[in-house]
């Protein structure tokens, strides 16, 4: 499986989420590190999730105990301009 692309979330808990649609996980990675993979996440709990006012609370209710997951901690990114974008969102 490759890594798929994330997204920002900008929650107090949620850090980013990407999605492989064809291995149907979700990766979720929190502000403390901790990165979560979610399996058998169908595409449209994915969708529903970065359409969410607020996504940590679609976490909560509708991923965080109905998939089974695996926890690691998330890579450590040393590219100073991520880092920016992280703080600041990604310029237009």
């Amino acid at each position: 499986m490759t890594k798929p692309a994330h997204r920002m979330l900008h929650t107090a808990k949620l850090k980013s989420a990407g999605y492989d649609e064809q291995e149907k996980v979700l990766e979720i990675v929190f502000h403390n590190g901790q990165l979560r993979s979610y399996r058998g996440v169908p595409p449209e709990i994915a969708r529903r999730l970065f359409a969410a006012p607020n996504p940590g609370s679609f976490w909560e209710d509708r991923i965080a105990e109905e998939y089974p997951v695996d926890t690691s901690r998330a890579p450590q990114d040393q590219d100073p301009a991520a880092k920016l974008n992280d703080l600041f969102g990604k310029p237009d």
